[in-house]
């Protein structure tokens, strides 16, 4: 009866703890030190919630950038994130089937769309999915390359669009770790001239 009591406090005191007091404390914390982020880094746009900055939206108007390819249920579905899961020597992943676009079908589309010559070379995440399939960000050369296209979709000058592209370009965090990125939601809500 000793242990079974023992056991009993043992357990409600640890329910308190890191079943209600841990959790609690850690959102208290969160919610003051990091609102936006504890949020899911919701971006609003004239006082309505357009999208998250985390995670990627498709595009595929011609007026907008467009996000690396998904594969997350029938394209940017959050319900379904997922990638692919097919390796680099899969012949699927490159050639593709009837269900399936692969990178060679990709590439055509990309520089059909972007008109550009077949000499020209495609960033590797203009043809590829990205492993969660809702990834929010592009390279700066793929968001470069997309320029011209959106600057004659909506009359203006390649060098405008390629001004907002830089000015929603994220660096490396510190300088050395990641890859420099553009977040495709902001650049396009940035072509629309609104604000966030």
């Amino acid at each position: 009866m000793k242990q079974l009591r023992a056991a009993i406090v043992l357990t409600l005191f640890f329910i308190l703890v890191t079943g209600l007091a841990f959790p609690y404390f850690v959102t208290f914390v969160s919610q003051k030190a990091l609102p936006l982020q504890a949020n899911g880094s919701m971006i609003e746009a004239n006082g309505k919630v357009v999208g998250s900055s985390l995670i990627g939206q498709g595009f595929a108007s011609p007026k907008y950038l467009h996000p690396r390819p998904s594969a997350a249920g029938n394209g940017y579905d959050a319900n379904n994130s997922s990638g692919t899961n097919l390796g680099p020597t899969n012949p699927k992943l490159l050639e593709g089937d009837k269900d399936f676009d692969g990178v060679k079908t990709l590439a055509e589309k990309y520089r059909k769309e972007n008109s550009l010559s077949e000499s020209d070379t495609i960033p590797v995440d203009a043809v590829t999915r990205s492993g969660s399939g809702l990834d929010p960000h592009i390279s700066p050369r793929n968001a470069e390359l997309q320029a011209g296209r959106i600057a004659k979709e909506r009359g203006m000058s390649k060098e405008s669009v390629l001004a907002i592209i830089h000015d929603n370009t994220e660096t490396p965090f510190v300088g050395i770790f990641g890859d420099a990125r553009v977040n495709v939601l902001k650049v396009n809500l940035a072509l629309d001239g609104i604000r966030i």
